[in-house]
C-alpha cells in the first residue's frame, strides 16, 4: 500500500491506518527528516527480523535505530545518566542527529546482553512524530540505500514504492526525501564524538 500524508499536517485518520499495520507486526517506509527509513514496532520481534534480513544484517544483533517522540520517552530505554548530554540531546533535538547513548534492560531480547548501546532518533517530522505518539512505543528503523552506487539514498517515495512494495506492508509518501543521512554522535565515552557527519550542524 501506498499511502499519502501531509507533511506539514497529518491527518488523524491515515496516521491510525499505519499504526494499525504497525500494532499488527507490520514493516513500513515512512520520511524522516533526513532519508526515507524502513521500520516496525519496537515488540514486534518477526519484523525486527525481517528488516535484519533484508539489510544483511545479524537479526540477534541488528544495526538499527530508535525513533522517539519526545524527550520524556528516552528514560523508558536509555540510560542517560550524564546531565551534560542531556543537555545536548535537547538542545539538539529534534533534528537530523541519532545519538548513541547506553541502553536500558528494555530493549528487546535481541538487543539485550548483546547491545548495551542504542542509536536514539527524534527527527523532525510531523509524519514520524506523530505515528510514533500515536503507538506509543519507539520505532526500530534503519535507512533505506539505494542500489545505484552514485545515487546513496532514493528520495522519490514513489520510486521506493515501486521497489520494496513486495517486501513491506506500506509505503507512505510524506513529499520527497532528503539524500544526506543523520549526523552519528557517540556519546558513550567520557565526551561526545561525532562518528559520521551528515545532515545538521551539531550545537554543543
Amino acid at each position: 500500500m501506498l499511502l499519502k500524508i501531509h507533511p506539514e499536517n497529518p491527518g488523524t485518520r491515515q496516521i491510525r491506518k499505519v499504526v494499525e499495520v504497525l500494532e499488527k507486526g507490520g514493516v513500513i517506509i515512512c520520511p524522516t527528516d533526513t532519508v526515507y527509513a524502513m521500520g516496525c514496532d519496537i515488540k514486534a520481534t518477526h519484523a525486527i527480523e525481517k528488516i535484519a534480513r533484508f539489510k544483511g544484517t545479524d537479526p540477534k544483533n541488528p544495526d538499527m535505530s530508535l525513533i522517539f517522540h519526545d524527550m520524556s520517552q528516552l528514560s523508558e530505554y536509555t540510560i542517560i545518566k550524564d546531565n551534560n548530554i542531556f543537555k545536548l540531546l535537547k538542545r539538539n533535538l529534534p533534528g537530523p542527529f541519532t545519538f548513541i547513548v547506553k541502553a536500558n534492560n528494555q530493549i528487546p531480547k535481541m538487543f539485550r546482553n548483546r547491545k548495551k548501546t542504542v542509536g536514539i532518533r527524534i527527527p523532525k517530522n510531523n509524519i514520524i512524530l506523530e505515528i510514533v505518539r500515536e503507538l506509543g512505543r519507539p520505532l526500530i528503523t534503519t535507512s533505506i540505500h539505494d542500489r545505484n552506487e552514485i545515487i546513496e539514498y532514493t528520495t522519490d517515495p514513489e520510486l521506493i514504492y515501486e521497489r520494496y512494495r513486495d517486501m513491506v506492508d506500506l509505503v507512505i509518501n510524506g513529499g520527497y526525501g532528503n539524500n544526506e543521512p543523520s549526523t552519528v554522535v557517540d556519546c558513550t565515552g567520557e565526551e561526545p564524538v561525532i562518528v559520521r557527519q551528515g545532515l545538521g550542524t551539531l550545537e554543543f
